[in-house]
Formats: C-alpha cells, structure tokens, sequence
C-alpha cells in the first residue's frame, strides 16, 4: 500500500439490505490488539428506501463512478444503490471527523480504509476522501473472485490495476478477517432493523391484520410504504391475504380519511 508505517486504526465498511429497504451501512476498527468493539459504528441509510423531500434538489450525480469498469454495477444486484449507500456512509462519517477533530487529536482517524466492494465502491470512497480535502488516507477495496469463492479474492486500489494474494498468505487471512467481521456486523445491523421496522408499522392501524399477515406483507414488499403502492392483484398474491382483506388494504392506503 505504500504506507511508511503499518495502521494502528483500520476501519472496514460495509452495507446491507434488502431491494434498498432498511438499508444500513457499517464500520468495524482494527486496531493493534484486535477488533476495538467500542468504537464501531452503525448508519442508518437515508439516501436509498427513503422519500425524498421535494424541495430537495435533485441528485445529479451518476450511480457509477466516472472512472470505474463498464461492468461495475455488476458487482451486486443493486449496483448503484451500493455506490449511493456507500458515499452516504463515507461522507456522513468524515464530515463528522472534520467537524469534531479536525486537528487529529483523539486517535480516532484511521490510516486505511477497507472496503467490502469492489473497483466501483473502492472508487467511491477515494472520491468522497478527494471531495473532503482528506489525501493521506490509504483506500483498499476487497471482493471474492468470478466464482466467489473465498481465498481468491481480488483486491483493489484507486487508480491501480486488481491484484491478488497467494492462498496461504497471512495476510490475505488478515483481510478476509476484516472483512468477515463488517460483515457480519452489517447484516445483524440491518436485520435488528428489519425486526424493528417489522414490529412497528401502519399496518397496525388496519382491522385483520395481524402479526402474522403484517409479517408475510412487509417481508413480500419490504416496507410499509412498499405495501402501500401496490396493486390489488399484488396484495391478494401475498400469501395469507384474501382478496376481501387486499381490498381492506387497499383501501386503507388509498382513501382519504
């Protein structure tokens, strides 16, 4: 990495959800001891599944990087949901530095950044750093080869060509450890938030939908207001609602009341 001394602090982000619902991005430190539990951090994705508010302008930047490969978005199902989510999660959290400790003082800037991802989000997380002024900070970006298989995963730099580890390097362990760990911590982020969103919802306020029909609707659409736009025919296929209860649904969301 070109680094004149190894990292006392790397932090590693990743994201999940589910068809952009409920949506959370996530960082876990590293430090020389091991995993420093106390200073991770969870967000929250305000950017992707959320309504906009009107008298916002629009987001005229491109979901890929200018500078990223023609196949990019192939990296996952939502490929420009991933790229938004993850120059949500970098800005909010280095905005915040520069805000709180711009002098650098309280030991908590890192020296490398780990991304889950591959050439696009690596190239997002060089570009939010760029846009911030922030230049000394060193950017790596880790995803699973063609087969996904662990072990021969492609590592990335900005503005570098892929390159990759032997199979039995220490330090490929290393980094798949990182890796491992953001996310796992990202997926039991967003699924506390799934059971969250599950548990409290408008459906309530619908007579004959109980827990079990609020349930099976949230996880078909994934969010209330996914229910709330959907057809008749689209509700009555959800299993468990007849076409008297999607009707009631229906209904509910689209009368004035």
């Amino acid at each position: 990495l070109d680094m004149e001394t190894p990292p006392t602090r790397i932090e590693i982000y990743d994201n999940s959800h589910i068809q952009g619902t409920n949506a959370v991005g996530a960082m876990v430190v590293s430090g020389p001891d091991g995993f420093v539990k106390a200073a991770y951090r969870k967000f929250n994705i305000k950017s992707i599944g959320q309504p906009t508010d009107e008298n916002s302008p629009p987001d005229t930047r491109p979901d890929t990087p200018p500078d990223a490969p023609p196949d990019a978005t192939k990296e996952s199902p939502r490929g420009g949901d991933d790229y938004a989510m993850m120059r949500e999660v970098l800005t909010r959290r280095f905005m915040r530095a520069l805000k709180e400790d711009p002098d650098r003082t309280a030991e908590t800037w890192p020296e490398l950044i780990l991304i889950d991802g591959g050439p696009g989000q690596t190239a997002i997380a060089h570009d939010v750093l760029s846009e911030l002024g922030i230049d000394d900070i060193a950017v790596l970006g880790v995803a699973k080869g063609p087969d996904r298989d662990a072990g021969r995963e492609h590592l990335y730099r900005p503005g570098r060509a892929a390159f990759t580890l032997p199979m039995r390097d220490p330090l490929l362990y290393f980094i798949q450890r990182l890796r491992d760990e953001a996310h796992r911590f990202a997926i039991s982020t967003h699924r506390a938030r799934r059971s969250k969103a599950i548990a409290a919802s408008p459906l309530d306020e619908i007579a004959g939908i109980g827990a079990k029909r609020k349930k099976a609707l949230l996880l078909h659409f994934g969010s209330a207001r996914g229910v709330s736009g959907a057809g008749l025919s689209d509700l009555a296929a959800v299993e468990g609602i007849s076409t008297t209860v999607a009707e009631k649904i229906y209904g509910h969301f689209h009368t004035d009341h």
